[in-house]
């Protein structure tokens, strides 16, 4: 919404974003939003994203707490190509909820790469990334056990991702922090992370 020019009628992904204007290249017209920081809560499949996003949300805070899996069945999504749409479309989605005025926490395990190359990137403050880890033990039990998951392809998979993400602090051009809660509980999972953003607010 906030990138359509009201008067021309440019829908274009051709904005220019500058000093808290959005700037139409057809007509020159600008109008004022509310730039946010944009915040990706990350880690690899069944370290516990959904387990303290849940926590967070009900600590009724000041972001708006989403899944990257709702667009799973509604962006089918198999080439590289349809990721990157999905992710634009995430960030779409949230320049709008921003200006609520409230900025907006995604949940989200793949594609990281993709995020600082999105059109609608510009429209945000900053990009801010904390990847979830854990220790290698404890992320098998966590999938086995926690979630059931008997795929042993998907358990190799994620200890891997896993082991990745702890020993590096970046994904192409983007860099990240993060926070091992493999001795934390939901509770104090979720505390840490809101700690973390809010010093971005």
């Amino acid at each position: 919404m906030i990138g359509t020019c009201v008067k021309c009628g440019n829908h274009k992904w051709d904005k220019i974003v500058r000093d808290g204007k959005v700037i139409c290249p057809e007509c020159n017209h600008s109008w004022s939003y509310i730039a946010k920081p944009l915040f990706i809560l990350s880690g690899c499949s069944g370290v516990g994203k959904t387990t303290t996003a849940i926590e967070i949300m009900q600590k009724q805070t000041d972001v708006v707490v989403l899944d990257a899996d709702i667009f799973c069945g509604v962006q089918n999504a198999t080439t590289e190509d349809d990721y990157r749409r999905r992710v634009d479309t995430l960030e779409s989605l949230s320049r709008n909820i921003s200006q609520s005025g409230k900025p907006v926490l995604w949940t989200m395990a793949g594609n990281l790469d993709m995020i600082p190359t999105s059109y609608n990137t510009r429209f945000f403050s900053g990009i801010h990334t904390l990847v979830l880890t854990v220790d290698e033990k404890d992320l098998r039990h966590r999938m086995s056990v926690g979630r059931g998951i008997t795929d042993s392809g998907w358990i190799e998979g994620s200890v891997g991702y896993n082991e990745y993400l702890r020993t590096h602090k970046s994904l192409g051009s983007l860099e990240y922090e993060t926070l091992d809660i493999t001795d934390k509980t939901p509770t104090e999972a979720a505390d840490a992370v809101i700690e973390w953003f809010k010093n971005y607010l």
